[in-house]
Protein backbone atom coordinates (compact mmCIF):
# COMPACT_ATOMS: atom_id res chain seq x y z
CA UNK A 1 0.00 0.00 0.00
CA UNK A 2 1.51 2.91 -1.30
CA UNK A 3 1.61 6.42 0.96
CA UNK A 4 0.44 9.43 0.69
CA UNK A 5 3.12 11.40 -1.81
CA UNK A 6 5.63 13.89 -0.61
CA UNK A 7 5.26 17.46 0.23
CA UNK A 8 6.23 19.45 -2.75
CA UNK A 9 8.24 22.20 -0.72
CA UNK A 10 9.81 25.25 -2.39
CA UNK A 11 12.56 26.56 0.09
CA UNK A 12 14.82 29.34 -0.08
CA UNK A 13 17.68 29.32 1.95
CA UNK A 14 18.97 32.40 4.00
CA UNK A 15 22.70 31.90 4.12
CA UNK A 16 25.74 34.02 6.34
CA UNK A 17 28.58 35.78 4.43
CA UNK A 18 30.35 32.49 4.02
CA UNK A 19 27.29 31.15 1.98
CA UNK A 20 26.93 28.96 4.70
CA UNK A 21 23.21 27.93 4.79
CA UNK A 22 21.36 29.19 8.15
CA UNK A 23 17.54 28.97 7.86
CA UNK A 24 14.63 27.99 5.64
CA UNK A 25 11.81 29.94 4.16
CA UNK A 26 8.87 27.89 2.98
CA UNK A 27 5.58 29.51 2.13
CA UNK A 28 3.06 29.72 4.49
CA UNK A 29 0.44 27.37 3.12
CA UNK A 30 3.36 24.43 2.64
CA UNK A 31 4.41 25.13 6.39
CA UNK A 32 0.90 24.48 7.27
CA UNK A 33 0.97 21.55 5.25
CA UNK A 34 3.95 20.24 7.09
CA UNK A 35 2.95 20.41 10.35
CA UNK A 36 -0.49 19.25 9.45
CA UNK A 37 0.95 16.10 8.05
CA UNK A 38 3.26 15.90 11.63
CA UNK A 39 0.38 15.84 13.72
CA UNK A 40 -1.39 13.33 11.63
CA UNK A 41 1.88 11.03 11.94
CA UNK A 42 1.62 11.82 15.64
CA UNK A 43 -1.80 10.38 15.86
CA UNK A 44 -1.10 7.57 13.86
CA UNK A 45 2.39 6.98 16.20
CA UNK A 46 0.15 7.33 19.38
CA UNK A 47 -2.85 4.57 17.82
CA UNK A 48 0.40 2.41 17.29
CA UNK A 49 1.55 2.50 20.50
CA UNK A 50 -2.08 2.24 22.48
CA UNK A 51 -2.83 -0.86 20.07
CA UNK A 52 0.48 -2.22 21.23
CA UNK A 53 -0.57 -2.51 24.89
CA UNK A 54 -2.38 -5.34 26.21
CA UNK A 55 -6.50 -4.47 27.02
CA UNK A 56 -9.43 -5.49 27.84
CA UNK A 57 -12.44 -4.32 25.58
CA UNK A 58 -15.05 -2.42 27.46
CA UNK A 59 -18.33 -1.51 26.50
CA UNK A 60 -18.93 1.94 24.84
CA UNK A 61 -21.22 2.87 27.23
CA UNK A 62 -19.46 2.13 30.21
CA UNK A 63 -16.15 4.21 28.38
CA UNK A 64 -18.25 7.07 28.04
CA UNK A 65 -19.65 7.56 31.43
CA UNK A 66 -16.02 6.83 32.77
CA UNK A 67 -14.95 9.50 30.45
CA UNK A 68 -17.32 11.51 32.04
CA UNK A 69 -16.70 10.85 35.32
CA UNK A 70 -13.19 11.89 34.77
CA UNK A 71 -11.85 7.80 35.43
CA UNK A 72 -9.64 8.15 32.03
CA UNK A 73 -7.96 10.28 30.38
Amino acid sequence: MRGKPMIAVHEQYLVDEAGTRKAIVLPLAEWQHIGEELEELDDIRAYDEAKALPSEPIPFAQAMRELHEGKID
